[in-house]
């Protein structure tokens, strides 16, 4: 007998993304890019324990622990006999869907199905519907996700009354007591699953003054059911579009897709090492059925690559798909009003190289060195590692309030003697760690008045918030002013303050200078540190030539804190490998795979295996061994993150005297 295909949750969320991933999800011999495990996904986000918490609320509840389709919907529908009941993971089944439902409530004719998600709401100011009417892009997954689960329970069992809800963390919540988040625990099964468990019964101060917040959503899942939740309605009504992805997906039929800006993102893409170990492409397979394209076609870079394009769809429709097919009136031809490229020349500069199969890295010499000239030495890099738990570490705090666990500190001599100077990691349990951040920061950085450094937007809007911490606070802390101070010294007001600034020793952003001065084919138009590194890399024989031999390291040429006789050159296929896939392992139990997947996915920011890691040494139990070698592996993370800004700013430096 062959198993029915059920159209459940995921799949049903994976169609709304794409259609076409119907057909390639749990398929084998097809690559996937995405964290299979759903629960390392919600580890990696922060808000793996809000689903435990939601039942907490409910002391009542009787969860369905059975697993398989027959016996889970068997064990609800014994349990739904009763008059009144609240089910966790209540299996409900109509046709070819199948839903787990987080909370359903019955209470005689009447069913509750409460959505738990990891999302903050404000019920003040979050609104589901824009000003055109239709449904906000970032509250669409969500709604979509709960209006499909009470389409099935309607069908399931008709004439009850059916409501619907979304339960989310109250932005506007304070948690009342210290160490909530420490009851709600990583548990590991016999299989070696792991999972949210709470190990502590809740106080009644946390169950009556709750972080987290129920809507009804009845008003909109009616809108989506009606099609006029959108600005032009779908021809194809949204129980008509359930059917069509039930009845392809029961048969195992794909559903073709023209191709569009959708397939950037598309997770069914094969790398180098996915084709050599046999597994197949799917967004090739797409394309190659849409466009009638042949292997030599996807060696050509196409639009999907250029970056901060916004006209892809519009290129795609026009058949204008290879970067070779663009003129600049495709692109724009608007022009910086300061030193650099303009955001149409980068993009325009990528079409060209690309279309000439021009090699040569870009790199504004004139302007680029007037920057270096305002730089004082010593040149300081820095790097944040954060996180933003669910559930607060303290009393007073809000859900998802950012913690600054850990940072890395680079220092670059007048000479061009480089020191890995300092470094910070808090890993103990339950510990609210920003102050502390803030001083060793301090600590750190006030010894001289040299430039600072950091990449991207991340540490200046860290330092901001915690800023914002410390004003709010209302309990003593000997030290506020001076910290407040340094913190304005180094940053620029945020667009959350009420306060305006620009530090004296303000930190220069290096992503601001390679979108302005430099750009090299190699990081195919990323702009992110892990593709820039490894570019400049390949580019600079200066860097080839010095880190190609174990100066780097304790007892080596260049002091660091984590390494001892490390050279960070080494070839693989004649290319020079990635630094950071010559790391350690971040842990033991996950697939190097997911591990690539936790630091480079398109859903996480960068810093996704850093959170992992933190989160777990917070909430798991393990031995002193596990905790040191993770511990060992966030250090030397963070160390290769001011590195990489190190040898960027050297590679420019060597160029800048050729």
């Amino acid at each position: 007998m062959t198993d029915v295909r059920y159209l459940t949750k995921s799949r049903f969320k994976l169609a709304t993304e794409c259609p076409a991933k119907l057909f390639y999800a749990k398929k084998p011999e097809y690559a996937n890019q995405k964290i299979d495990d759903p629960f390392l996904m919600a580890l990696a986000e922060g808000g793996f324990q809000i689903g435990e918490l939601a039942k907490a609320y409910f002391p009542e509840g009787v969860e369905v622990f059975e697993l398989g389709y027959d016996d889970s919907v068997e064990r609800t529908n014994e349990l739904l006999s009763a008059d009144r009941v609240t089910i966790f993971e209540a299996a409900i089944r109509f046709e070819h869907l199948f839903i787990r439902v987080d909370i359903l409530r019955k209470i005689g004719n009447r069913i509750e199905l409460i959505e738990v998600k990891s999302k903050s709401y404000d019920k003040d100011e979050d609104e589901f519907f824009g000003a055109k009417g239709a449904i906000s892009a970032k509250w669409r997954p969500y709604l979509y996700d709960v209006a499909f689960q009470k389409y099935v329970i309607l069908q399931a069992f008709p004439g009850r009354e059916v409501s619907a809800f979304l339960m989310m963390t109250d932005k506007t919540a304070r948690c009342t007591t210290d160490g909530l988040n420490q009851k709600i625990r990583i548990a590991t099964d016999a299989d070696g699953r792991k999972s949210a468990k709470l190990v502590a019964p809740l106080t009644e101060a946390e169950i009556n003054q709750r972080l987290l917040f129920q809507v009804n959503v009845d008003e909109e899942c009616d809108r989506i059911f009606a099609g006029t939740d959108v600005k032009e309605p779908d021809p194809m009504t949204f129980s008509d579009r359930i059917r069509f992805f039930s009845e392809n997906y029961s048969l195992d039929q794909k559903i073709r897709m023209a191709p569009s800006s959708v397939c950037r993102s598309c997770e069914f893409r094969a790398t180098h090492e996915d084709l050599e170990s046999g597994l197949l492409d799917g967004f090739k397979e797409c394309w190659k059925e849409q466009l009638g394209w042949t292997d030599a076609d996807f060696a050509e870079p196409t639009v999907l690559e250029i970056w901060d394009f916004r006209g892809k769809d519009k290129m795609i429709e026009a058949g204008k798909i290879k970067l070779d097919q663009l003129t600049i009136d495709d692109i724009g031809s608007k022009l910086s009003d300061k030193p650099g490229l303009s955001r149409n020349e980068r993009q325009w500069m990528q079409v060209q190289k690309a279309r000439d199969k021009d090699a040569s890295f870009y790199l504004d010499a004139e302007s680029l060195s007037r920057e270096m000239e305002k730089w004082k030495f010593p040149l300081h890099f820095i790097d944040f590692e954060t996180a933003t738990p669910a559930i607060p570490f303290n009393g007073g705090r809000r859900p998802y309030e950012g913690i600054a666990f850990q940072f890395s500190h680079h220092v670059v001599e007048a000479d061009g003697t480089i020191a890995h100077s300092g470094e910070y990691l808090n890993t103990d349990i339950g510990v609210f760690p920003n102050y502390d951040f803030v001083r060793a920061l301090r600590s750190e950085l006030s010894n001289d008045t040299g430039t600072i450094f950091r990449y991207a937007a991340h540490e200046n809007s860290y330092l901001n918030l915690i800023y914002r911490q410390l004003k709010e606070d209302i309990s003593e802390i000997d030290d506020r002013d001076e910290l407040l101070a340094f913190i304005r010294s180094i940053t620029k007001s945020g667009k959350e303050s009420t306060e305006e600034w620009e530090g004296e020793r303000s930190m220069v952003d290096l992503f601001e200078l390679v979108k302005c001065f430099y750009y090299d084919p190699y990081t195919l138009g990323s702009n992110s540190i892990k593709q820039v590194l490894p570019a400049i890399l390949t580019s600079s024989e200066y860097l080839q030539r010095k880190y190609a031999e174990p100066i780097y390291g304790a007892s080596s040429g260049i002091p660091s804190l984590n390494f001892s006789d490390w050279a960070w050159i080494r070839f693989e296929n004649g290319k020079v490998a990635d630094p950071y896939k010559l790391l350690p392992p971040m842990f033991q139990d996950v697939s190097e795979e997911d591990v690539v997947i936790l630091s480079q996915s398109f859903e996480l920011s960068d810093g996704g295996a850093a959170m992992t890691a933190y989160g777990r040494l917070q909430f798991e139990d393990m031995s002193d061994y596990e905790r040191g070698e993770i511990r060992k592996a966030l250090l030397k993370y963070c160390e290769l993150d001011t590195l990489a800004m190190v040898m960027i700013y050297e590679g420019w430096r060597e160029f800048l005297k050729a």
